[in-house]
């Protein structure tokens, strides 16, 4: 039996108890889904080929011609933006023989080089240079069509300051896909909220961890504000738990809010605030797990997305980028902020390292077949597996 059947075959066996509804009755996800390669990559080309994920920061791809490697779950890859300004994701192989094209990021001009035979391909993936193929100052042959042998393009759209990816290029159009979070935090910080955006480019605009779990760990702990006392007392002290709600939206995302998000705290002077957030509602703060790999927080006076890069089925990054509400945000009467929000927020991050890793260490054991749920605590991270679940077709 091959590897898909084997875990479609496995998963589908324990899929009832996995959607259950009722959460005193429900189990979590095996331990095959969080230590197994094979699983790993079945996930990868069953259930997250079929949604979108996240890849990488869009800034990271800011200059026409500038091509960056990346590695999605095991899969080369490399991003470039066209001469239109428009991102574009391909296959990093060279449909020659299959040689890697892109090793490192660099700008590429116009014309992206397989390092090999020098094969040459525009910026939209067209072959349109095929050096010495029919002998030494002979770049044509007879019956060789470059236009069936260019780059193979991935499926991919920008979304809050993030290239997503969609491998199998049948998800529904992404601004359809995430709409619900869309119009959720546009009634929170106004219609134009996702359009004001701008990144911080400095040492405070941007975290980096890496951590030894399974994403998905990641993502539940994310989700859910269950362990702030236990594990973030500060944070508790501030916005405690009695304070914090669970949130689920649609089939897209869970997480949690909070009402008591303090925009004063701190002697550093305040940053300018969301311009048409809502005054009702200046302390809450409310924080999503995007299926499947991109966590996301939205308060008055910030955002910030941070993208899990899934290196192995036990191997993590959590790349973080700050965002803020226009350009003022960014001037030297802020840095402080800035600087105190980059140093609160990668405490808390850093705090969760050890949860993380111990679920993962956990998951080792023959004594835990999923785990169960509270059915008051753990909607949102019941809802992940759901959703998870119901990819398993």
């Amino acid at each position: 039996m091959s590897d898909a059947s084997f875990w479609k075959t496995n998963l589908l066996t324990h899929r009832p108890s996995l959607i259950e509804d009722d959460l005193s009755a429900a189990r979590g996800l095996p331990n095959a889904a969080y230590t197994d390669r094979d699983f790993w990559l079945f996930e990868r080309d069953h259930v997250l080929a079929q949604t979108w994920a996240a890849l990488a920061f869009a800034s990271e791809v800011s200059e026409t011609g500038v091509t960056v490697p990346l590695v999605f779950m095991g899969l080369p890859l490399f991003m470039v933006r066209d001469e239109q300004g428009r991102s574009r994701v391909f296959h990093n192989v060279c449909s020659h023989r299959g040689m890697q094209l892109v090793c490192e990021s660099t700008p590429s001009g116009l014309t992206i080089r397989c390092p090999y035979h020098r094969w040459g391909y525009d910026l939209t993936g067209r072959l349109k240079a095929t050096p010495n193929i029919g002998g030494m100052g002979v770049h044509e042959v007879a019956g060789f069509d470059c236009g069936q042998h260019g780059l193979k393009e991935v499926r991919s759209e920008e979304y809050l300051g993030i290239i997503f990816i969609n491998l199998s290029g049948e998800a529904l159009p992404l601004e359809t896909q995430f709409q619900s979070i869309t119009q959720r935090w546009q009634a929170l910080a106004g219609d134009d909220f996702s359009e004001i955006l701008v990144s911080d480019p400095g040492e405070s605009g941007a975290l980096e961890l890496a951590v030894n779990c399974n994403y998905k760990l990641a993502v539940e702990n994310y989700c859910e504000s269950y362990h702030l006392p236990s594990i973030h007392p500060d944070l508790n002290s501030y916005s405690p738990l009695a304070q914090h709600y669970n949130l689920v939206v649609d089939n897209v995302a869970s997480g949690q809010g909070t009402h008591s998000y303090d925009l004063g705290r701190g002697d550093a002077p305040p940053l300018p605030v969301f311009p048409h957030w809502d005054n009702e509602r200046l302390k809450t703060g409310e924080y999503l797990s995007l299926y499947p790999n991109v966590l996301l927080g939205l308060q008055a006076d910030h955002f910030f997305a941070i993208i899990l890069t899934s290196d192995a089925p036990d191997k993590t990054r959590e790349r973080l980028r700050f965002f803020y509400a226009g350009d003022d945000a960014l001037g030297d009467a802020t840095l402080a902020r800035r600087q105190s929000l980059h140093a609160a927020w990668s405490q808390v991050f850093s705090e969760d390292i050890s949860v993380v890793e111990g679920m993962q260490r956990g998951r080792a054991s023959h004594a835990f077949e999923g785990g169960v749920f509270s059915p008051v605590m753990d909607v949102p991270t019941h809802h992940f597996h759901q959703w998870f679940a119901r990819g398993y077709q």
